[in-house]
């Protein structure tokens, strides 16, 4: 198994989506990318912790391929909106891969240069690629957000 992390504004939409995954085996909501331990969903809310609301994927590389994956991460979100999804508004809704090893950054790269030179944006893509240091699972009535809600 291995791990990916996505940032695409807020984490509730793209979970569902990446549960939907062939060779998906678990996707967990939380923040990565700041500086604070342990940030709880109100102080990454208030944009200064530096945190980003993400995705954490686990899948099994030999049924779906993290570049698969950055296809899904493309399509869930518009990357060029700077620190914005919809109405959500701040850093922590940034468009962001935080890649987990040098083959992922190599993809993620790829995959950047390969969507901004298509013409599938109007806009500049403003998505970060920066290396995973630390997820922070965010708390339990976060995960699983539509589903608890009645919405698959």
């Amino acid at each position: 198994m291995e791990k990916a992390t996505f940032g695409a504004g807020c984490f509730w939409g793209i979970e569902a989506g990446f549960r939907k995954i062939k060779g998906v085996s678990d996707v967990a909501v939380g923040y990565a990318g700041g500086e604070a331990d342990n940030p709880t969903y109100e102080e990454v809310c208030t944009g200064t912790t530096g945190h980003a609301e993400v995705v954490e994927v686990c899948f099994d590389p030999s049924q779906v391929t993290f570049e698969d994956l950055l296809e899904v991460f493309w399509k869930s979100h518009d990357p060029t909106t700077l620190n914005r999804q919809g109405p959500d508004v701040g850093t922590q809704y940034r468009s962001a891969i935080f890649y987990h090893s040098q083959k992922q950054l190599e993809s993620a790269k790829i995959s950047l240069a390969n969507q901004s030179a298509s013409d599938k944006h109007l806009n500049p893509i403003v998505t970060e690629v920066t290396s995973h240091r630390k997820f922070y699972r965010a708390e339990e009535y976060h995960q699983r957000y539509f589903e608890k809600q009645g919405r698959h």
